[in-house]
């Protein structure tokens, strides 16, 4: 027999699965990479066994393909013969010049060398490596690169942290909450990597716009694997945990599509979802199989919530072994399926415990009627777990005459317990042939309701096996739906805004997109600080052409060229940026290069390394690319190092491309550059009681101050060493010092304030309300009532104080079980009541409140807690408000488990703002 399926470290070994109570830790599959080269640029193709899938990436520059193998924990690694060929002919590839890079990082790893047709060879390869059969197929998930930004270089990548790089701010951590972490995370990290085509960032930036604005709860985003899902499904041992987990995922759709808010949202995500799955899924028929799969797991899967498999329970026998025997099949399926199954154990259950009752109890009481207190006989009736069997234990209690004694009789049945090979068991333990007999018959029915539940379970993952796309999809969808509601609610925390995405040129077909050469920012800041804290200096950037920029030491530059870049990735991928208004370009690559290291593995000078990224870089600029270079030519002599400089903003001018170039080589100003459109730029300096400090802000002009005395003395350098470069510095340029340290052109530019526009949304959606069904409905409607009636009365006594004309609006939203509070409730004032399963309140006030939610839940028994929440305006009037409910809801016989926070008093100020809300 060929064994078809093998465990490795992406495809953990899962056989038995379906017959456990836990859960399966499923690392992402780690696919078979191989590696090419095209008239187009370098070729990755990705192999997934456990998904059947592969996609193919063509015209990839060096750096971006080097990025990719970084990024990826593969399986294996093939190299395919096209890449021996170099533009000489020869096959010394790597030695100099393309490909040098891409050789250093494959002689570090294992990998072998193929030949024929880059994918069809390379899906041979994969199933020898698997033993698959040649009958099985892999479908194509390849997208379309077309309109679509170039993959980032692993400079760019790793000079802003989206590759975690020490001593780098990293640029996927300030995107989420430090909460988010897994798939939803994986999900942003690909994208800014690979950033979307620019349709799907404008789709993904709408959806993350109705996300910010949206005021019902959402759901949890249930994430799972789509290859745990697959490979689960496929082998038949998904278990009752991965069905209820499914069940989620296909709610969470059917939650998303019934709501009005959220249904909207739902649609945008099915091309971002198609992109990341590479299936093309019609709504409709999401929905509709999403209620199929739904209504089935909900017919064959018992449930959180029901409760009509009890465990076997009876007096004489210890209740560990009844857990032990049949928590292993019960609460699986439903009792319908096994009625028959569950009537059999239940019979062999009270048939042991009637005879553990006849043979065993008259030898415990008539050793507990006899027993001395010290050194008398012992006798019990345990569970012998390591045999699974229910034996009497006992010493010394039998009898040294035989008198016809109440429990003799008993005794005289008791024979050695045995182990499954036959063996004594001990000298204490002791069984009968009937119980014998009963444990065997009892053992024998739990095995046929076990294998019938096994085989029910089997039987619904080959059911759902047929429905495997919608569900890969849907898992998808959910991941994506998490990372992005979870990057909005990080953005609107740090104060960050949604760009203005542009177009350089009109698209294809005759439909206009608005043509904007250039790139405004206004408010920039370093994406590493926290907007909300204030702490950063602002930037505006406002970008036309080519940038050559200069500055002190310490003055900002790279932190300004890392700034830039990440808001210009962040906004071509349609997230929110670090700024207070931001116009982006549609750019074709966003390219940044920082300082250089050397190589010794590849036998490369920190010089040479940097002008084999400088030539990446240049050769893959067009007019539509954004370029930033810090620090250009700073590793080898001034002279020549200032005119290659020169040279490379003159091509980079002339390709017309956006961008910074940043230099200490203030000879670069002196050359006869032949440049249409570079503009000189400078980071600003001002004098502080008569010393030179850098302002951060970047203004107009050229700045030849370094501040390198500065700078070495700030950082301790000794003074002696100080003061004889000040020497040696005024011997050799006497004229730059007689001409005042500085020599500079600066004009400030000034700066629009940014303008602070709040739209206040009135439209109020209607929802069905459907009639109470249970204690709890019951009493959330009667909270909710009691809740708006208070907070009227009150709201209306501040009103006439105020003397209004305006009646505010005050709006309750529900959160219920496995549901949170939605982005827009960040930053705000929150007055909420959680219902605990117990039926008691607890009556709160927040400017956090899915943090607050999460805490509460986070506690034992907590974890289905649902919420009534108001956003009110000012946390003086939440205070008033909860103190106000605390002790009126109390009066009212609501049970409050709180009612110490009620004796609050004075909370607030006379100055209230009210001018937002209404009370309906």
């Amino acid at each position: 027999m060929v064994i078809q399926w093998h465990a490795h470290p992406g495809s953990p070994y899962v056989f038995g699965l379906v017959g456990v109570d836990h859960d399966l830790d499923f690392p992402e599959p780690m696919p078979v990479v191989g590696i090419s080269r095209s008239a187009r640029g370098y070729c990755i193709t990705l192999v997934l066994e456990t998904m059947k899938t592969y996609s193919s990436e063509d015209g990839l520059t060096e750096e971006a393909l080097v990025t990719k193998l970084r990024t990826c924990r593969y399986h294996h690694l093939f190299l395919h013969s096209s890449l021996r060929d170099n533009s000489s002919g020869t096959c010394r590839w790597g030695e100099f010049g393309a490909g040098g890079l891409l050789w250093g990082e494959c002689t570090t790893r294992h990998f072998e060398w193929f030949e024929g047709s880059p994918v069809t060879e390379l899906l041979h390869k994969v199933k020898e490596l698997y033993g698959l059969d040649d009958g099985v197929t892999f479908r194509n998930v390849t997208v379309p690169s077309e309109s679509r930004p170039r993959p980032l270089h692993l400079g760019t990548a790793t000079q802003i942290g989206a590759i975690p790089t020490e001593g780098i701010p990293c640029l996927l951590k300030v995107l989420l909450p430090l909460n988010c972490t897994g798939l939803p995370a994986l999900y942003i990290r690909d994208l800014l990597l690979n950033p979307p085509a620019y349709e799907i960032a404008s789709t993904i930036q709408a959806t993350c716009k109705l996300m910010s604005s949206i005021k019902c709860s959402i759901p949890e985003f249930t994430c799972v694997s789509s290859a745990k899902l697959v490979k689960l499904l496929e082998l038949r041992e998904a278990n009752h945990i991965e069905f209820c987990r499914i069940k989620n995922v296909v709610d969470e759709i059917l939650h998303m599509h019934r709501s009005t808010d959220l249904k909207e949202i739902l649609k945008l995500l099915m091309d971002p979802a198609w992109v990341a799955t590479g299936l093309k899924i019609d709504f409709e028929t999401l929905v509709n199989e999403c209620e199929w799969v739904s209504e089935r797991i909900g017919q064959m899967i018992f449930l959180d919530g029901e409760n009509d498999q009890k465990i076997s329970s009876y007096a004489n026998i210890p209740g560990e072994f009844f857990e032990d025997m049949e928590s292993s099949w019960k609460g699986r399926v439903k009792k319908i399926h096994i009625e028959e199954e569950v009537a059999e154990v239940e019979r062999a259950a009270e048939a042991l415990s009637l005879v553990v009752t006849e043979d065993f109890l008259p030898i415990v009481s008539r050793i507990k009627a006899t027993s001395a207190p010290l050194g008398g006989p012992k006798g019990e009736i345990l569970y012998a777990r390591e045999h699974e069997a229910v034996w009497f234990k006992g010493k010394r209690f039998a009898p040294a005459v035989w008198a016809g004694t109440p429990g003799e009789e008993q005794i005289k049945q008791l024979k050695p317990a045995l182990d499954s090979k036959g063996r004594k068991v001990g000298e204490e333990w002791f069984t009968t042939m009937k119980v014998e007999n009963a444990l065997t018959r009892y053992h024998d029915t739990g095995a046929k309701a076990k294998a019938r539940v096994l085989e029910l379970l089997r039987g619904l993952s080959t059911e759902l096996q047929t429905k495997i796309n919608i569900l890969v999809f849907a898992s998808m969808l959910l991941v994506i739906a998490k990372a992005l509601f979870a990057h909005v609610s990080e953005g609107r925390r740090r104060k960050w805004v949604f760009p203005t995405l542009t177009g350089f040129s009109s698209s294809k077909g005759g439909e206009s997109l608005d043509e904007t050469k250039g790139m405004k920012i206004i408010g920039l800041t370093p994406y590493w600080f926290d907007m909300s804290e204030g702490c950063a200096v602002l930037n505006t950037v406002e970008m036309q052409s080519l940038f050559l920029l200069t500055g002190p030491n310490g003055g900002g530059k790279s932190s300004l060229l890392r700034s830039i870049c990440a808001a210009a990735l962040l906004g071509i991928c349609g997230f929110m940026v670090p700024a207070e208004s931001a116009l982006i370009p549609q750019f074709d690559s966003v390219m940044l290069h920082m300082k250089s290291y050397d190589s010794p593995a590849d036998g490369k000078s920190s010089f040479q390394v940097e002008m084999s990224e400088l030539r990446s870089i240049i050769s893959g600029a067009t007019s539509r690319s954004l370029v930033l270079v810090d620090e250009i030519c700073r590793g080898t002599e001034t002279a020549k190092g200032t005119c290659i400089a020169g040279s490379i903003v003159e091509t980079l001018d002339e390709i017309g491309c956006l961008g910074i170039i940043s230099t200490h080589l203030h000879g670069i100003f002196t050359l006869p550059l032949r440049t249409k459109n570079t503009i000189y730029k400078a980071m600003g300096t001002e004098y502080v009681d008569g010393q030179t400090k850098p302002t951060w802000k970047l203004v107009d002009g050229i700045c030849r101050e370094s501040l390198a005395f500065e700078t070495a003395k700030k950082e301790g350098v000794a003074e002696t060493i100080i003061q004889r470069a000040e020497e040696l510095y005024s011997s050799v340029y006497p004229k730059a010092l007689s001409s005042g340290r500085f020599n500079t052109q600066l004009a400030q530019v000034g700066s629009e304030g940014a303008q602070l526009l709040s739209n206040r949304t009135q439209a109020a959606s209607l929802c069905h309300k459907s009639k109470p069904t249970n204690r709890m409905e019951v009493l959330q409607k009667e909270v909710e009532s009691a809740v708006t009636l208070i907070c009227q009365k009150k709201l209306m006594e501040l009103y006439r104080q105020r003397n209004t004309l305006e009646l505010p609006v005050l709006n309750s939203v529900a959160i219920a079980a496995r549901e949170q509070p939605p982005p827009s409730t960040i930053g705000a004032s929150c007055l909420y009541v959680m219902f605990r399963p117990d039926k008691k309140l607890y009556i709160g006030e927040t400017d956090d409140l899915d943090g607050r939610v999460r805490s509460h839940r986070s506690k034992e028994g907590m974890q289905n807690a649902t919420f009534l929440y108001f956003i009110v305006p000012g946390k003086s009037i939440a205070r008033q408000l909860e103190t106000l409910l605390i002790n009126q809801l109390s009066s009212q016989g609501f049970p409050l488990t709180n009612l110490a926070d009620g004796k609050h008093q004075n909370f607030g100020t006379s100055s209230l703002s009210l001018g937002s809300i209404t009370v309906a």
